[in-house]
Formats: C-alpha cells, sequence, structure tokens
C-alpha cells in the first residue's frame, strides 16, 4: 500500500494540472485577452510661409491654448520691402490705365485740332493757285512745268490735310480698346502681386488653428526660419484615442464599429467604453512572430485605434490602457 501511494499522488497531479489545462483554454475561448495600450491624440505641425527671424513666442511648452490665438510673430525686413515695392508698382499701374481710360488731355486735342485746320488752310491755298495755274497754263501764259509744280503742291498739301485730320481724330477717340483692356490687366495683376506678398506677410503672425495643448517649442527667439520650418507641434487632447498592438490570433475579438471595454489607471473613472475606429497592419519588417513548428506560419501584428465612445475628464496622451474581458458587438 505504501508503495502504490507516490502512484496515485503523481497521478492525481497530473490529472488535476490536465483539467485545469482544460479549463483555461475552453475560458480563453470566450474571453478577450488581456492587453495594455496607449493613448495617444492627434498633432499639429504649426509652420509658416514666411522667412525671418523670430521676433516673439507668445507661448510656453504646456500652455492650453484656444483656436486663433497667437503662437509666434516672425519679422521679415526683406519681405516688407517687397510689399512696399509691390504696392508701388500696382499704384503706377493703375494710374497708368486711368490715364489711358481718360483719353488725351484737352490741350492735345486742341493743339491737334489746331494742326489740322492749319494744314486745311494750306491744302484750299495750294487748290486755288493750281486752278489758276491751269488756267493760265491753258492760255499758254505758264509752262507745263510751272503746272507740274502746282499741281505737285496740291497733292501734297491734300495727303497733309488728311494726315492732320486723322491726328486730331485719334487725339479726340483716345485710345485702342486693347490698349484699355491691357492697361486694366495690367493694373489687376499688379495688385495681384500686393495681394500674393500680403499672404506672405500674413503668417508673421502665425495662430492656432484648433484648441489644444502646446507639446513642442522649437526655435528660439532671435533665430532665423525658413519656410515651411516646423516651429510648434500642438496636441488636440480633445480627441484622445488608444492605440493597441495586437498580434494576428487574437483579431477575432476585434472589429472595426465594435466596442470593447478597458480602465485607465491614471483615472478613476473604471470600465471606459471604447469603439474601434482603425485597424491596419504594422510593418512586416519588426511584426512577424514566428509560432510553433507544428502550426505552420508565422503571426503579423496589427495596429488598432479606438475612440472613447464619450468624453473622459483627465484623458491625456501618454495615459495607459488595460482592457478587460468584457466585450460587446454593436
Amino acid at each position: 500500500m505504501k508503495q502504490k501511494f507516490p502512484y496515485i499522488a503523481f497521478v492525481a497531479i497530473v490529472l488535476a494540472i490536465a483539467l485545469l489545462s482544460i479549463v483555461g483554454i475552453l475560458t480563453s475561448r470566450h474571453a478577450t485577452p488581456p492587453l495594455q495600450g496607449t493613448i495617444e491624440a492627434p498633432e499639429i505641425r504649426i509652420s509658416g510661409k514666411l522667412a525671418g527671424r523670430v521676433a516673439k513666442i507668445c507661448v510656453r511648452k504646456g500652455d492650453i491654448i484656444a483656436k486663433g490665438d497667437t503662437l509666434i510673430v516672425i519679422h521679415s525686413p526683406e519681405t516688407e520691402a517687397l510689399h512696399s515695392q509691390a504696392v508701388a508698382l500696382e499704384n503706377a499701374a493703375q494710374e497708368q490705365s486711368n490715364k489711358i481710360d481718360e483719353g488725351a488731355r484737352s490741350e492735345v486735342i486742341a493743339s491737334a485740332e489746331q494742326l489740322w485746320l492749319g494744314a486745311k488752310a494750306q491744302r484750299t491755298l495750294a487748290e486755288n493757285t493750281y486752278h489758276r495755274v491751269v488756267r493760265l497754263w491753258q492760255d499758254s501764259i505758264v509752262s507745263l512745268q510751272r503746272k507740274e509744280e502746282a499741281e505737285a503742291l496740291y497733292l501734297s498739301a491734300s495727303a497733309g490735310e488728311r494726315a492732320a485730320y486723322e491726328q486730331y481724330i485719334l487725339a479726340r477717340k483716345g485710345a485702342q480698346k486693347q490698349d484699355k483692356a491691357s492697361a486694366r490687366y495690367m493694373a489687376v495683376a499688379a495688385a495681384s502681386s500686393v495681394s500674393g506678398v500680403e499672404a506672405v506677410l500674413d503668417d508673421g503672425h502665425l495662430t492656432s488653428p484648433i484648441d489644444g495643448v502646446v507639446a513642442e517649442i522649437y526655435p528660439a527667439e532671435g533665430e532665423l526660419v525658413g519656410i515651411g520650418t516646423p516651429l510648434l507641434t500642438i496636441v488636440d487632447i480633445a480627441k484622445p484615442y488608444a492605440v493597441l498592438n495586437v498580434r494576428e490570433d487574437m483579431m477575432p475579438h476585434f472589429r472595426l464599429g465594435q466596442t470593447i471595454h478597458g480602465d485607465v489607471p491614471a483615472l478613476a473613472t473604471p470600465d471606459i467604453e471604447w469603439e474601434i475606429c482603425y485597424i491596419a497592419p504594422l510593418g512586416s519588417y519588426a511584426t512577424w512572430r514566428t509560432t510553433h513548428l507544428a502550426e505552420g506560419y508565422d503571426m503579423r501584428t496589427f495596429e488598432v485605434h479606438a475612440r472613447p465612445t464619450e468624453q473622459i475628464e483627465g484623458l491625456y496622451p501618454g495615459m495607459s490602457l488595460l482592457l478587460t474581458t468584457k466585450n460587446s458587438e454593436r
């Protein structure tokens, strides 16, 4: 009997272990495996279109800011000089357009009219002289050469009168419609150049596009910054979400639109409900995991994002999320 006791005890221990293993396997099939995630929030990097020197930093790291608050002031004397130049060119183009639209000055029109009247008088005199010379030539009093000279003077005076008359009409009508349109377009182009420079200068006072918290400030006052250089990072703490790295064999418990439950140790609120809003595989270079050889495949890791279904006070990026076994489907 004493010899059988160790054998019976060994068999009992083996059976107990097997029973516990079976119960654990059956239980794990119906519960979400425990998993830890991290709270994150959208980040916005603030940069500008103006290259210059940082004149003033209006916020500090960790400040809570509202949409429209001034963050950084950048000073650029070069761009301000370009703005003055563009304004001067705009004024010049506009004045030129106005001048063409108004037409010639009254003095110019009067001068052209007097020239035409003078040319008209010269033509009348040349015409009368020509007719008299023709009659004298017909009576054989003057030579043919004198008659031809008078005719040439008459034709020249007629041409001069027509030219003076056309100049007078041109002065009265002013520029052609194509010239007027061209001058207006030049004025519009100059105004557009001013607007472009002003749009760049507006970035001299960078403001916040959202409500949030200042996470990082990269330059210091007095430093030079270029176009598109990141200057600040703002975290939108009003839109937190949880990031979970889920192994492939655990993915049956995670579906888009599904709700899961978890605790945030940093908060007193237990069992917070989350809605899964994003699922995507991580890079394979870092997420492949070899399973047991008998299973014959490798498992990847998926990145899962979940949003709280209700606004949670005090939920900040960097906090941990511990999933519970409670799970429900929407």
